[in-house]
């Protein structure tokens, strides 16, 4: 079932009704339908032969009946009786063809769109993953792209199909008795008034549906994780998550009701005026052929293509109505795709060649962008926020550090000081408002993404794990390790001899978000991918919060020899951690406020050491 950004509420109904696609929307599709323009032709091709092979039949029983029979010719008519049947096998042969092309252009349009689109969001800054709920995300990937092919394939092939059908037929009405023809046509009016009207509510249903479909979607997707389901358990009530989630479902279900209601009515309706059209033909045809006008065979010809006739109308007026819906899909994922990136690599970016690790945090002022900068507004109204929800302030003010070559810094101050915001600019997480941050006299904004963050290790205060093997998960800072390396890593992090212990080794699935694991468990894996990516600057966002004092003493030994000869930003609240800096700087409202050492900073008597003596600062060990 498709799925779409629009969040609805049940009393909206209707709101959507008139939107109409935006300006491009078809010369975009083209451009991702151009690389199987050649599988496109073949199919179109095919459509033209059959809708051809599909007049024989008609013409082959008129003979039959004109001529075959009252001249009692057995020969002619067991020719075309072969015809008819050839005719049949090669249709059936077409439509192996047609489904062979539209298939291979339908699932290429679904890998093409799947890629851009993947890649698009693997470029989106942080503040987008902020903003917008991951089943928003995906549905975009998955619901929306497949709703977006079938405007090429299916779509396209029933509005090639029915008109070329239903321009054959009508020709050859005409060559048989104009007069049948043109009676045919009197209903064309029934068909077109309604399907305007129609079309235009069932596009409105169906973007309805899509919005309660994607609020369903993202729901389920936020409780059925592991950290989701935990606090729903501990601190939410079942019967609300129910009633929650029943409200969403109601919500696909009365608009799916509707669309099943109005589309049945109005082809109800449409197959009742063609079979009164075709009523028609036989009675004035009847009359015709008492009176010599035409023969028998003409009119059974006449009725049989006239059936002809009102199919395709009938499903032109339905591919609109499907066309419009699937360009819905189409215009979700151009909005995907056309989203701003804050965080781009300049044209002519040069490589961190052989980092050695100075960083300059220089007259540092910054704040979180805009939504417009960074966020796709219908994905974040899908989640309820509708609007941009970050101050506009300034979270950093000239915030100035140097760090030398292989020198620890430790960064300490009260919560929301700035620390992690500031941290967060070396790899280019966020750009600065305004100032540098240069690595190496390199400005990072002139570095390619790729080296910038290869030259960086991070261990986080919550480090994310794969729902893999912990061999892949260590892998994943370099693929290229071997076995002893990877056991290497695990050893000089302290964490070996736990996965050897366990029955799969380092096969073991550790669980979404590593939840198998303990806290302690998965900072000592984070530390040793840090150590396995073997980078020059490493930043250390509370690495050690989640041991005990045993634990913590074996990795700040394993910590303090993975950075020799390395840089190291190290955010902590352990007075051990923060001892064994080279410097301490001391945040305050996004300032350097004091910096020094340890002996430094007691003897002066500031901030750093009045927050230590009052114990709001760091746990004393």
């Amino acid at each position: 079932m498709r799925m779409s950004p629009y969040h609805m509420m049940p009393g909206d109904k209707g709101s959507l009704d008139g939107v109409k696609l935006a300006n491009g929307t078809f010369k975009r599709v083209w451009v991702f339908a151009r690389p199987y323009r050649r599988t496109i032709s073949i199919f179109l091709a095919a459509i033209f032969v059959a809708a051809l092979l599909a007049l024989v039949p008609p013409f082959v029983v008129r003979e039959i009946i004109d001529t075959a029979i009252p001249d009692n010719d057995r020969y002619a008519i067991k020719v075309l009786a072969t015809i008819a049947v050839f005719a049949a096998l090669t249709d059936a042969g077409l439509a192996i063809v047609q489904r062979w092309c539209s298939s291979r252009v339908g699932e290429g349009l679904i890998y093409d769109l799947r890629g851009a689109l993947f890649a698009k969001v693997q470029r989106m800054p942080i503040a987008f993953f902020t903003r917008t709920p991951t089943g928003s995300i995906t549905s975009r990937l998955s619901s929306d792209v497949v709703g977006a092919q079938s405007a090429v394939t299916s779509t396209l092939g029933s509005v090639v199909s029915n008109v070329i059908v239903l321009t054959t037929t009508l020709a050859a009405m005409i060559a048989l008795e104009w007069r049948l023809t043109l009676l045919t046509l009197i209903v064309l009016p029934l068909f077109i008034v309604p399907a305007r009207r129609v079309g235009t509510r069932l596009q409105g249903i169906s973007r309805e549906q899509m919005g309660h479909n994607a609020a369903m979607n993202t729901q389920m997707t936020e409780r059925f994780n592991v950290s989701g389901a935990t606090l729903v358990k501990l601190f939410g009530s079942g019967q609300r998550e129910r009633e929650s989630f029943e409200t969403r479902a109601r919500g696909v279900r009365d608009t799916g009701i509707q669309a099943a209601i109005y589309g049945r009515v109005f082809f109800v309706a449409l197959g009742l005026v063609g079979a009164i059209g075709t009523a028609a033909i036989y009675g004035i045809g009847a009359l015709m052929v008492v009176d010599g006008e035409i023969s028998t065979g003409t009119l059974v010809a006449l009725a049989a293509l006239a059936t002809r006739v009102y199919q395709p109308l009938t499903g032109l007026t339905n591919a609109r109505v499907d066309l419009m819906t699937s360009m819905v899909s189409f215009e979700r994922v151009f909005e995907v795709l056309d989203a701003p990136e804050a965080i781009q690599e300049k044209p002519g970016a040069i490589d961190l060649v052989a980092p050695r690790g100075g960083v300059e945090f220089d007259n540092v002022t910054f704040r979180y962008p805009p939504a417009v900068e960074s966020a796709i507004p219908t994905m974040e109204q899908n989640a309820g926020l509708g609007g941009d929800t970050d101050p506009d302030v300034d979270v950093l003010h000239g915030l100035s550090l140097t760090i030398a070559p292989g020198e620890t810094l430790a960064l300490v101050g009260a919560s929301g000081a700035g620390k992690s915001t500031t941290i967060s600019l070396l790899p280019r997480l966020y750009d600065v408002t305004v100032g540098a941050v240069r690595i190496d006299g390199h400005d990072v904004r002139d570095l390619t993404l790729d080296s910038l963050r290869a030259s960086i290790g991070v261990v986080s205060q919550d480090p994310h794990l794969f729902h893999e093997s912990i061999g892949d998960n260590l892998r994943y800072a370099d693929q290229s390790a071997n076995d002893d390396q990877v056991i290497a890593a695990a050893k000089a992090a302290r964490i070996h001899d736990t996965i050897a212990a366990l029955p799969d080794g380092y096969d073991t699935i550790v669980g979404e978000r590593g939840y198998r694991l303990s806290g302690g468990e998965k900072q000592r894996l984070a530390i040793a991918r840090l150590l396995l990516k073997d980078p020059a600057i490493i930043i250390l966002d509370e690495a050690t919060s989640h041991l005990d004092n045993d634990n913590e003493a074996h990795i700040q030994a394993a910590l303090e020899h993975a950075m020799e000869g390395r840089t190291a930003l190290v955010i902590a609240h352990r007075l051990s951690t923060i001892r064994s800096a080279d410097r301490i700087a001391f945040i305050e409202d996004g300032r350097v406020a004091e910096i020094g050492t340890h002996t430094e900073l007691l003897a002066a008597g500031g901030r750093y050491a009045h927050q230590l003596q009052a114990g709001d600062l760091v746990i004393p060990n």
